[in-house]
């Protein structure tokens, strides 16, 4: 399927994360990030990630208000073979929908395991809400879904990434945002009150800055973003200048 072409600017979307394993510390949450940058690449504004533990009540909550706030919602976690996966069953709740053995599903665990392996526990995976398409696995072949504007994947890493690798043709994306990062080599504290009256002339350019240590002394990264890039480089040219200036400040004080 070709990709939807969009007329927003912005398009908005949330992870909804879900697992006690997550929330416990014991598994560590990588699909955030790398399910962020994948959207900023295309031009789709993750706005918000939030975690639930394996309560229903929770799931349904949580997916019930950000499908409403946002273009997009993809949740990872909880689709499994285990009793504790829940996921599918929330999701249809949610949707107010039934659930049951999707035969398609069930024909794509047919075709990847044995009689003797396709257990009743396997089976679980091929419940799927009633409306829902079926998002491919090309991993472990047991798919996730959507229904709607919310996409349902797994939470292991491999498989989540090979997931999105087919989502992402069927989103339709806005205005991509553009940066450009300045290394300031100076402290956050000699920066702030330029970096600020320049945030204050430029609108639809946001102008962060990040303190790291160089070896040396702590210094300052400025990151600018923006979706029109005339306007993010001329942004990006002013604090340039400005940045040069203070240098030279700092340099003639000895400081």
């Amino acid at each position: 399927m070709e990709q939807p072409e969009s007329e927003q600017s912005v398009v908005s979307a949330a992870i909804l994360v879900i697992g006690d394993e997550i929330l416990s510390g014991r598994t560590k949450d990588s699909n955030s990030g790398y399910i962020a940058e994948y959207l900023t690449n295309i031009g789709i504004d993750l706005e918000e990630v939030r975690v639930v533990p394996d309560v229903q009540e929770r799931i349904v909550s949580a997916l019930n208000e950000l499908r409403r706030a946002y273009d997009y919602v993809f949740t990872t976690g909880g689709i499994g073979p285990t009793h504790d996966d829940i996921t599918a069953d929330s999701v249809a709740t949610a949707f107010q929908v039934g659930i049951d053995y999707d035969p398609r599903a069930v024909a794509i665990l047919q075709g990847h395991y044995s009689d003797d392996q396709l257990t009743k526990a396997r089976m679980r995976m091929a419940r799927i809400p009633e409306g829902a398409d079926l998002v491919e696995n090309p991993i472990s072949k047991a798919p996730g879904f959507r229904v709607e504007n919310v996409f349902v994947m797994a939470g292991v890493p491999t498989i989540m990434q090979a997931m999105m690798d087919q989502i992402g043709p069927l989103l339709n994306t806005g205005l991509k945002v553009h940066s450009r990062t300045i290394d300031s080599g100076l402290p956050e504290g000699a920066v702030a009150e330029t970096i600020e009256d320049i945030q204050n002339q430029n609108d639809g350019i946001t102008i962060g800055s990040y303190p790291y240590f160089d070896g040396s002394g702590h210094v300052t990264k400025i990151v600018l973003r923006g979706r029109d890039e005339e306007l993010l480089n001329a942004a990006a040219a002013q604090t340039e200048n400005a940045i040069t200036s203070l240098r030279a400040r700092y340099s003639r004080s000895g400081t």
